[in-house]
């Protein structure tokens, strides 16, 4: 297999990973959210987005992270000497904080599913799932710029983009209320 379908495979199971982890981030806000209605309507949403959350963890994204490793690993395979540039190692740490985060949010499901819970506030929850998108940015960042980016500009960049998301985070809890 050319190492340019390797490529593009391990893209596109990326691409549906980081899917999953925004698809189930709004599932857990929703989730959090519908606790505020009547008991019956709290009832159905909840049992729904259960259902929704359950089938995009086990049919989309640990599936996708399956694929994204396999093939990661297989193009580290092909081209050996990628895993002695800074930059990748830089984005395995970044992919091992991932790994993490999406082994958490299982955790939170699994608590959702026996307690019908979430201890985490919306706002917590509406924070933890912008941090899939800080990650999301630092690993196309590194894939993408490699060493042409210099570390001050990318962690200016990841700070301004962090603020900017708490701020809009913040806004929205503000017009919402």
């Amino acid at each position: 297999m050319s190492y340019l379908v390797l490529k593009a495979i391990h893209l596109i199971a990326v691409v549906s990973w980081f899917a999953g982890l925004f698809y189930v981030g709004r599932m857990f806000i929703y989730f959090k959210e519908s606790a505020l209605f009547e008991e019956e309507k709290k009832q159905i949403l909840q049992d729904q987005f259960k259902l929704m959350t359950k089938r995009c963890m086990y049919i989309i994204t640990w599936p996708s992270l399956a694929l994204t490793t396999i093939f990661g690993l297989y193009m580290l395979h092909e081209n050996q000497t990628l895993i002695y540039l800074d930059w990748m190692k830089v984005k395995l740490v970044f992919v091992t904080i991932l790994i993490a985060y999406t082994a958490y949010c299982q955790k939170i499901l699994n608590t959702i599913i026996k307690l019908n819970d979430i201890s985490m506030s919306d706002f917590k929850l509406r924070l933890f799932n912008e941090f899939a998108t800080l990650l999301l940015i630092s690993l196309i960042s590194l894939a993408i710029l490699k060493t042409s980016l210099s570390w001050l500009k990318a962690i200016i960049v990841f700070i301004t983009v962090a603020i900017t998301l708490l701020f809009l985070i913040r806004l929205y809890k503000k017009y919402n209320n």
